[in-house]
């Protein structure tokens, strides 16, 4: 019997994994990645939270998409199964944003989302 892989957690654009290591190489510390959470806050009661990460901790899933590594928080993985991350870029607003099928709505603003 063989040892199935596991399907990725997450998913990154070009765009997405090219910022993430742009903000990896920037950083006034070393960085191992960057860790992707889930805060309740905002108006449609969750929010996407990202920081940066000196080290994996125990229980997080890891992304890594050519050299832009991503750590994802155990408390976020249910809301994150299948979500696609991309970074935007526009006149008024720049950030990453989510195309993640397990969102029932979203707010206007796009800042925070439910389940």
């Amino acid at each position: 019997m063989t040892e199935q892989s596991k399907p990725t957690l997450i998913t990154l654009t070009d765009a997405a994994a090219d910022h993430v290591r742009d903000l990896m190489s920037k950083s006034d510390q070393p960085v191992a990645g960057l860790r992707v959470s889930v805060s309740t806050k905002g108006c449609s009661g969750l929010s996407y939270v990202f920081e940066y990460a000196d080290e994996k901790r125990p229980f997080e899933e890891e992304v890594d998409q050519d050299g832009a590594r991503i750590f994802i928080d155990p408390m976020a993985t249910m809301f994150l199964v299948g979500a696609e991350m991309d970074y935007e870029e526009g006149a008024l607003r720049s950030g990453f944003t989510f195309n993640n099928p397990n969102e029932k709505s979203r707010c206007g603003c796009g800042e925070s989302f439910s389940v």
